[in-house]
């Protein structure tokens, strides 16, 4: 695998894309989005948020078959019914949220400038949990994947609309994040944009790199390769791991801010989540 890797990605360091370190977040946003236009021509830009199947027609094919009996159906129900279902005091997870829950799941991450730190929804279900009584959930799978799943149903449409507000710790959150996408890690040297812009659209393996925009739209996510649904967080841990880098704990700091980062990148397309992938 160690060569097959370094030989794909070595393929697209010829025409290596960065972000200047000065920009502002609307600067990155307009570059990294004309990047994956001018790249995918034929992808129609609001198409975006299907990943790799809006860059390549036999897969997509596949996809949409698998689509029609949507695999994480199951995990939509669940989570619902672990949504209403009452804590011991009463209280239900829509006593935590603005419109009790429902339809805000596009705004997240945000910046809670009375924190002083990123909140993404998987951070806000288990704060909201131990607010009440509970005890918190594990992060990647299981429950708290399902009612992630459920909120992100509800939101279904509406537009990805990340905020960076007038606060340096929030500017500096968006960049500590910034950092962490084009940083190199791990034994092989990879960084999440030498996979998901520079070969974005090429194979690796038996698989094809879909393109970093969009991303983000569509999770959590059932994966044929897990057998269940999983959270944005758990697949950074997995590709930190592919590239044998130590990840991160689930919701750390540095998972949150690029989360934080990842997630403004797709302003403007509709969220799509919870989706399904290989």
């Amino acid at each position: 695998m160690n060569k097959l890797l370094t030989a794909a990605l070595a393929l697209g360091l010829l025409s290596a894309f960065t972000l200047p370190a000065q920009a502002t977040p609307e600067e990155d946003l307009e570059k990294f989005q004309s990047f994956f236009h001018k790249r995918f021509p034929n992808t129609p830009k609001d198409d975006f948020i299907n990943g790799v199947y809006s860059i390549d027609a036999a897969s997509r094919e596949q996809w949409e078959s698998m689509e029609e009996f949507p695999p994480y159906e199951l995990s939509i129900d669940k989570g619902k019914e672990l949504f209403n279902t009452p804590f011991k005091n009463g209280k239900t997870y829509a006593s935590c949220f603005e419109n009790n829950g429902i339809g805000i799941a596009h705004r997240y991450p945000f910046f809670d400038t009375n924190a002083g730190e990123v909140i993404t929804l998987e951070l806000a279900i288990n704060r909201c949990r131990e607010a009440n009584g509970e005890k918190p959930l594990k992060y990647k799978t299981g429950d708290i994947a399902d009612i992630s799943a459920y909120m992100h149903f509800t939101s279904r449409g509406e537009t990805i609309n990340i905020v960076i507000p007038d606060d340096p710790r929030a500017l500096a959150a968006y960049e500590r994040g910034k950092k962490n996408y084009f940083a190199k890690r791990g034994q092989m040297n990879v960084s999440c944009a030498d996979c998901h812009i520079h070969n974005a659209g090429n194979m690796i393996r038996a698989d094809l790199l879909g393109p970093g925009l969009g991303q983000t739209t569509h999770w959590p996510v059932y994966r044929s390769k897990w057998g269940g649904m999983g959270t944005l967080q758990r697949r950074y841990t997995g590709c930190n791991k592919q590239v044998r880098a130590k990840p991160y704990k689930a919701q750390s700091p540095e998972y949150r801010a690029l989360e934080y980062f990842h997630s403004y990148m797709s302003n403007g397309l509709k969220s799509n989540g919870p989706g399904s992938r290989k």
